[in-house]
């Protein structure tokens, strides 16, 4: 009898902690794609009764959540997804730009077809998107190009780090994005990142890719006058 409710135990154990992996990974995605915009107000009853799931769960993902700076919480008040903090925004790119810039180098100095074949593919994807004004597909395909990258150079743990710090800059490039010529912008970048490292360039390529990943910085001003209650003061 013991055994039976040890097992149902770490049943129920489980299905807690694949339930909170499942609630932080949406609203995750719903905060870097903006339909959660900083400010909004997570009510847990309400996040409870839209995943189906316990308090626990749901607990839990809005810690990791909070973990990342993505959510505020007030104790006894409310959780509110947070501003985009610039200072954070900056040490995320500055990390995805140090770990990628070697990356590329890597590839360059040892160029690979099929990685080079696939990494084409995901940017013919990206043109689809960007020609049906598909923002978060777009998104979706932009980031599935980086971490091929990772993917290709056997450093995929690394892609989970940068990920966990890069919750501001993507909400900045994600805000960036429907900017006239943004998109084409962004493909045209990623063509030159590829051409490179097919051409066996070390050095271009870790130009191109610096270059592709600080842009969005650039347009802070231009972004906090048009959505000031979306950025920490």
């Amino acid at each position: 009898m013991q055994d039976a409710i040890t097992v149902a135990s770490a049943r129920v154990r489980e299905r807690g902690r694949i339930g909170a992996a499942y609630v932080f990974d949406a609203l995750r995605q719903d905060i870097i794609a903006l339909a959660l915009a900083p400010g909004s107000v997570l009510s847990r009853a309400e996040l409870q009764d839209r995943f189906g799931l316990s308090s626990t769960p749901v607990r839990d993902a809005l810690m990791r959540l909070q973990e990342e700076g993505l959510v505020e919480v007030f104790p006894q008040h409310a959780t509110v997804v947070s501003p985009i903090d610039l200072e954070k925004a900056q040490q995320g790119q500055f990390l995805r730009r140090s770990i990628e810039s070697e990356i590329v180098r890597v590839l360059a100095l040892k160029p690979d077809r099929s990685v080079i074949e696939r990494l084409n593919g995901l940017i013919r994807q990206q043109s689809a998107f960007a020609k049906l004004g598909e923002y978060d597909a777009f998104t979706a395909a932009d980031q599935a190009f980086h971490k091929m990258m990772y993917l290709s150079t056997n450093v995929t743990d690394l892609w989970e780090v940068v990920a966990r710090h890069s919750g501001h800059i993507d909400r900045l490039r994600r805000l960036h994005l429907p900017v006239g010529g943004k998109m084409r912008d962004v493909i045209r970048d990623h063509k030159a990142i590829v051409a490179a490292i097919a051409a066996g360039k070390p050095a271009d390529a870790q130009e191109r890719l610096r270059d592709h990943l600080s842009r969005s910085l650039g347009f802070v001003e231009t972004l906090r006058r048009k959505h000031p209650g979306y950025f920490r003061k």
